[in-house]
């Protein structure tokens, strides 16, 4: 395919935000190969990610040759990413604990408090992640000029706020807000992990002398870390769906929701809900701050270029009858939790690392990239103008 003339990213104030979203994260990687795609030369300065989203961000942060060959390999590890390589179910986990909980409540001994660490092994995902992540890769792109910082966050078992992790040059920006802070660190597969451990279905992952689960959780402003970071312009991909968002109304239930059907209603606002509320913000402010004088604005405000990249059509629906691929165990909870049910289709793609499946995220968001474009393109540009003179 003919690409169109190089955009070149002369800005080190344009950010690229990646949502969570178990499997679904695939389709990121379809809209960033069309970016890349059409634009050769586009570098983005600041990246963050958080839960799937970090995996991807980390990614793309850590490898030393263009965006495009970034995308390629990184395409190639999803369409490579299978269950078994992901989780290992352990239902016997949940069991034990419970059973120790209990014999100690009846006996009157002293022992520990039932303690879960996750009803999933996640140790295939680190051995994977590890064999093709090379975080010493970041060091390199900050210093060759091509990255300014990159930022993972994690919600705190000790504190219950999210902690965004960022690797950058010794003056990068941290913050401390309430529920929400930031420290500087070294990017490891272990940040990447804590922000993608979901609480009792991933065990927490110890980052020195505390422990962390899914940043989705608690983060009540998504977009603020590439805000603090000093992004003027943020592209966001985002797996919430044009048609989900043009629904008038919500589908009636003829039945008593299933657990998977709750699981998948409580997984949207983790991953998305935060996500739109915190994009309303940005936009309610960017009005609010044209229509003030020159000069009238607080120091501390300034209009952030906001473009949010969604799917064209319903992720989840692309999981349906997909079920049978699972492994057997696998398999056998989601249907004991009602995930064979047509409104459990949304639980269902947040577990569903099969090829077939993630290679049709990946080709969606490709497709959707290339229609989009035009906005891309004018946000591209825009971005440029919006850069500060340094």
């Amino acid at each position: 395919m003919t690409t169109s003339t190089p955009v070149r990213d002369g800005s080190r104030s344009l950010a690229l935000v990646l949502a969570g979203g178990g499997a679904r994260a695939a389709y990121e990687v379809g809209v960033l190969s069309a970016i890349a795609e059409r634009a050769p030369g586009v570098e983005f300065p600041i990246v963050t990610g958080v839960s799937a989203g970090a995996i991807n961000a980390v990614y793309l942060a850590a490898h030393a040759q263009a965006l495009s060959t970034a995308l390629a390999a990184l395409r190639e590890d999803w369409r490579h990413l299978t269950v078994d390589r992901v989780y290992r179910i352990q239902p016997w986990r949940l069991g034990r604990a419970v059973l120790r909980g209990v014999a100690g409540t009846l006996l009157g001994t002293r022992q520990e408090a039932a303690v879960v660490r996750g009803l999933v092994d996640m140790s295939p995902l680190h051995d994977f992640l590890t064999a093709r992540l090379d975080c010493r890769g970041i060091d390199a792109n900050i210093a060759a000029g091509r990255l300014r910082a990159v930022a993972v966050s994690a919600t705190s078992y000790a504190s219950g706020g999210t902690v965004t992790f960022v690797q950058g040059p010794p003056d990068v920006p941290t913050w401390r807000r309430a529920h929400r802070s930031a420290v500087p660190a070294r990017l490891t597969v272990d940040h990447v992990m804590a922000s993608a451990a979901l609480p009792i279905l991933f065990p927490a992952v110890r980052l020195g002398d505390a422990f962390y689960g899914d940043g989705s959780v608690r983060q009540t402003a998504p977009l603020a870390p590439a805000i603090h970071l000093g992004a003027r312009a943020i592209l966001v991909v985002t797996q919430r769906s044009e048609p989900e968002l043009a629904a008038s109304r919500p589908v009636a239930l003829r039945e008593y929701p299933t657990l998977a059907e709750v699981i998948g209603l409580l997984l949207h606002a983790i991953f998305l809900d935060a996500l739109e509320a915190d994009a309303e913000r940005v936009e309610r402010i960017n009005r609010t701050l044209a229509r003030m004088p020159p000069g009238a604005a607080p120091d501390e405000l300034r209009p952030v270029s906001l473009l949010m990249l969604r799917p064209s059509r319903n992720l989840g629906a692309l999981a349906a009858g997909a079920g049978a691929k699972l492994p057997p165990a696998i398999r056998w909870m989601v249907r004991g939790m009602g995930g064979h049910q047509a409104g459990a289709v949304d639980f269902l793609s947040y577990l569903l690392f099969d090829p077939a499946y993630t290679t049709a995220l990946i080709e969606l968001g490709y497709a959707d990239g290339l229609t989009q474009w035009p906005r891309i393109e004018r946000f591209l540009a825009d971005s440029e103008r919006l850069a500060p003179n340094v």
